[in-house]
């Protein structure tokens, strides 16, 4: 706690100097201090793990919706398409929300780094500059892909397996599936949303 705590001292100092005004106009640059090589090692752990759990996140869904769900709609795996996908995504749901509790927790490191507080989020200042902007669309995203995962997870995704297993010829069968389907692949496009604001928040805006 000492080195954190005498490191968010160094940044709050710095809400006043000229690298705080470039971290508003885009162009961050980390707090520099006695500690700081350590801080900063833990602050690239902290991006390599946060990369690698959007990759797993967005893999899998990619895998989900471009090979999975396809070669189970053919006739010879007809007989096992319900179980195979319940089970493929109890599985993975569990994976997932692992990779969004890492998401979460690394990237609120990743910002308190960077020098962003809560009065930053409260006070508005999210919507002033380019910089904040895009981060502020990107926290959006992330709610909305909770939210969503949520309710595909643990309302429509389980109700849809068990009508297709139980009555799979039934409308609200086909419904329910649809319906888990489409919300699957909103997720995907706002994950992919939420990349591209990251990819702008450290290469800047095209």
């Amino acid at each position: 706690m000492g080195y954190f705590s005498r490191w968010r001292d160094a940044c709050s100092a710095k809400k006043n100097s000229n690298a705080y005004s470039a971290m508003l106009s885009g162009r961050i640059r980390a707090c520099d201090h006695g500690e700081g090589s350590v801080v900063r090692l833990v602050y690239l752990m902290s991006v390599w793990l946060h990369i690698l759990a959007a990759a797993i996140w967005v893999g899998g869904m990619v895998f989900l919706s471009l090979v999975l769900v396809p070669v189970v709609r053919r006739a010879e795996y007809r007989g096992m398409a319900a179980s195979l996908i319940r089970r493929t995504g109890l599985r993975f749901r569990w994976v997932g929300w692992a990779c969004l509790g890492v998401l979460l927790a690394t990237g609120m490191f990743n910002l308190a780094y960077r020098g962003m507080t809560r009065a930053d989020v409260w006070s508005g200042r999210l919507w002033h500059g380019s910089y904040w902007s895009i981060l502020g669309v990107k926290l959006l995203l992330v709610g909305l892909i909770l939210f969503l995962s949520g309710l595909h997870d643990f309302v429509i995704g389980p109700r849809a397996s068990v009508l297709w297993q139980s009555t799979p010829l039934e409308p609200k069968a086909w419904r329910a599936r649809r319906q888990a389907g489409w919300i699957g692949r909103i997720n995907l496009i706002l994950g992919l949303g939420a990349m591209a604001c990251g990819v702008m928040l450290a290469r800047g805006v095209p």
